[in-house]
């Protein structure tokens, strides 16, 4: 079947959840490579990825595709899933003979649900959707399929899942579909090197952290590994094929988790001689760590989350604050770059605890950081403490720009002000005299990154005062909604 892999057009700026660990607009616009869609895509030579957000192209070009395909593949999110489905029934309207398949954590937590929204979804895949894909498109029925969820005879028929892939040096390698579909050159994240490519070298996360989305609604926390020679071809071939890359980024949910097969994979990166980042654990170790830095390694993501140790505690997150500082410690000792992550709103989370957080920040001054709401989404352990306290609300998980907004509120800390901390976080880290000429200095040396701070500083000071806005809204339903007080003489 001609198939279009689609990751949709939706807010502007919106990376949805095709590709990007956090499936909301950012402070400052970036975009991930669609990595999922790619990989049944290069099993299907008759198939296109069509990535509409960093490719700019709108809802109505993408409706006007529905009749050039047989099968659509939309992977959706869960701020994104009301305007995915309109997408769909738009292009089955145009195309009443198209298949219509959605893929992606929401439809895996909840399928009959996701197939009781619409009736322009035919079926949806759960978790790893890969060869379930290519076999509908090849002309399996899916009474055959695993993991597939579809109508039949008045009801909905729930497939089994299908065991997790262990072969993954059977997958194709995602950066030849790049090659065919994409404009590698439209791919932009602040703290990397731009234009850069992305790839997985693993799938799975063994960690147990209870807020992260994706090993516990998509890819499961069963580690499983490609071979170094296989990681080592791909870049080879990156190499080769995109002129003026800049940098190779493995997107894994823990790059470096176990020491010796990290240690056999910088061996065959070394040789190579390319500049590389990754995501990276603080339960690194400094012999990993520098056979990280000799084989080519930048920059890595590292998800800090708190500067409370009994929230760490609290979210699974399986390191300490020690852990954290002798790991930075390592890592500026080596000269490796690390952009830090953030989380306001853990469980646990108050006024205290936020300031704490603020103030480990500040004593490991990374280059850069990211503060992200903690957004408990459905399937995720955080999700189920939140619902079983009774702390969830109805409320959007986004604003109508697509960028985060509590769903939750806590006794003493209610959303407007988890939005307020948000702000404060940021401006306490970045307005701080050695990080402010830190940045300077950089952009007073380099046009691209002059020319990107402005971008950057401009999308950030909108953003801020959107926010400063939704504090005072919500300050002001805050004062509306309290009883008048008495005076004794009333």
């Amino acid at each position: 079947m001609r198939t279009l892999f689609l990751n949709p057009p939706s807010f502007e700026g919106f990376d949805g959840g095709a590709g990007s660990r956090w499936p909301a607009a950012r402070e400052i616009e970036s975009y991930w490579y669609p990595v999922w869609l790619c990989y049944p895509a290069g099993m299907l030579p008759d198939s296109k990825v069509l990535d509409a957000p960093p490719h700019k192209i709108s809802i109505e070009q993408t409706v006007a595709m529905a009749p050039d395909y047989e099968l659509l593949v939309l992977f959706t999110s869960t701020p994104g899933f009301n305007v995915d489905v309109k997408i769909a029934e738009m292009m089955k309207d145009k195309n009443p003979k198209l298949k219509v398949a959605f893929v992606g954590p929401p439809v895996t937590i909840e399928p009959e649900k996701s197939l009781r929204a619409t009736t322009a979804i035919d079926f949806v895949v759960k978790r790893e959707f890969d060869y379930a894909i290519r076999d509908f498109a090849m002309g399996k029925p899916l009474e055959e399929i695993q993991s597939v969820a579809f109508r039949k005879n008045g009801g909905i028929q729930n497939n089994p899942e299908a065991p997790v892939i262990e072969n993954l040096d059977e997958l194709p390698w995602v950066t030849k579909v790049y090659k065919r579909d994409l404009d590698f050159t439209r791919y932009n994240v602040p703290f990397l090197l731009n234009p850069y490519i992305s790839f997985y070298t693993t799938r799975g996360c063994p960690a147990q952290c209870t807020f992260c989305l994706w090993p516990q609604t998509h890819s499961g926390h069963r580690w499983r590994l490609r071979s170094s020679d296989d990681i080592a071809n791909e870049c080879r071939y990156v190499l080769e094929n995109f002129p003026g890359l800049r940098e190779i980024f493995f997107d894994d949910d823990t790059f470096n988790y176990q020491k010796a097969r990290t240690i056999e994979l910088c061996s065959k990166l070394k040789p190579l001689k390319f500049t590389w980042s990754c995501t990276s654990r603080v339960t690194t170790d400094y012999d990993t760590l520098k056979a990280m830095k000799d084989a080519g390694c930048r920059l890595l993501i590292v998800g800090y989350e708190s500067g409370d140790q009994q929230i760490l505690k609290n979210i699974k997150k399986g390191a300490t604050i020690d852990m954290a500082r002798r790991f930075t410690a390592n890592c500026k000792k080596l000269g490796l770059t690390i952009h830090g992550d953030f989380i306001v709103g853990l469980p646990g989370e108050t006024r205290e605890t936020i300031q704490k957080s603020i103030a480990f920040a500040k004593e490991l001054d990374v280059e850069t950081i990211q503060v992200s709401i903690g957004h408990p989404f459905p399937g995720t352990e955080f999700y189920d403490h939140v619902k079983k306290n009774g702390l969830i609300t109805i409320d959007a998980m986004t604003d109508e720009a697509g960028h985060q907004l509590p769903n939750y509120t806590y006794p003493g800390l209610d959303k407007g002000e988890l939005v307020e901390w948000v702000e404060r976080f940021y401006g306490e880290y970045y307005f701080r005299p050695k990080v402010a000429f830190r940045l300077v200095s950089k952009a007073m040396f380099n046009s691209n990154d002059r020319k990107r701070l402005y971008k950057e500083a401009k999308e950030y000071l909108t953003l801020r005062s959107k926010r400063k806005q939704y504090v005072k809204d919500q300050s002001r339903q805050k004062e509306e909604q309290q009883p008048p007080v008495l005076s004794t003489g009333d």
